[in-house]
């Protein structure tokens, strides 16, 4: 399984802070000895992704609720299934039930998403990328879910990889010149440029980036654009950024390029549709 994100301890106490405030005055309404046991279940097909923020949104609120999961995150889950079990403390269980889910149902909804363009790309050599359009706070939690996805991480943010776009280079000058500092300034760090135009890939190529993002390109010029790379005997990785959705994401990786870049994965998320069930006796 990948690797958890090291903030994930205070993502989940700032939501915890959000919801709670000065204290959650529905919850004080019911006796504090007062036990509960229950399940989620999930009301459609998806892949399962949040899990051990739910387990640390629980364990901040109580460590004595109990969470007895039946599924992993990346499994997909059918429509009905159950996905844990949970006993405890009812003040604990009920204060931390929205905040459990809402991870529960984002994250679910991000690998789900990742899962569905990663299915239909299948077969070919092309592989798909996430970009930096996340929620805001919440960037390393829709990363893993894109991983537990099937899919994998272009950069985690402005620090970890070059990418110069078209503001970039009008300030520098040119795209070799932009390509140029980048050597100078960031020695170590994969370099990534983005063309418009098959001329601009030409000068790109010359420069030899480590990847080439080909913005807004036509099936046919993305084709031209693999057969120049492999006459620069293939300098650098392609990748498609753009307009790019489940019906046309099969024809893009039959072109021949190395990557996709889907903003939709963490950008247009809907919560898939979860529910807690309770059952206060006994």
């Amino acid at each position: 399984m990948s690797a958890l994100p090291a903030d994930l301890p205070r993502q989940v106490e700032a939501a915890l802070r959000e919801d709670l405030g000065s204290g959650d005055v529905t919850a004080s309404l019911v006796p504090a000895a007062k036990r509960v046991h229950g399940s989620v279940i999930t009301r459609e097909a998806a892949v399962l992704c949040g899990r051990p923020w739910a387990d640390e949104t629980f364990r901040q609120l109580d460590p004595q609720v109990q969470l007895s999961w039946q599924a992993a995150d990346g499994d997909r889950i059918a429509p009905g299934q159950i996905l844990f079990s949970i006993a405890g403390h009812a003040r604990a269980v009920l204060t931390g039930e929205r905040t459990a889910l809402n991870f529960l149902q984002l994250l679910s909804g991000t690998a789900t998403a990742t899962r569905g363009f990663v299915d239909a790309v299948a077969g070919t050599r092309c592989r798909i990328l996430d970009t930096r359009k996340t929620v805001p706070g919440l960037r390393t939690a829709q990363k893993y879910a894109v991983r537990c996805g099937g899919a994998q991480n272009l950069r985690m943010g402005l620090y970890d990889q070059v990418l110069i776009k078209e503001n970039h280079i009008a300030a520098t000058g040119s795209l070799t010149a932009a390509i140029e500092a980048a050597r100078r300034n960031a020695a170590g760090l994969a370099i990534e440029v983005e063309v418009e135009t098959l001329t601009e890939l030409q000068e790109a190529l010359d420069a030899r980036p480590d990847i080439i993002m080909l913005d807004e390109f036509s099936l046919e010029d993305m084709r031209r654009a693999v057969a120049l790379n492999r006459a620069h005997g293939a300098a650098a990785k392609l990748e498609v950024s753009g307009s790019v959705s489940l019906e046309t994401v099969q024809s893009i990786a039959a072109t021949g390029v190395d990557y996709i870049s889907v903003g939709a994965l963490t950008k247009h998320v809907r919560a898939i549709d979860l529910s807690m069930r309770l059952d206060f006796r006994g």
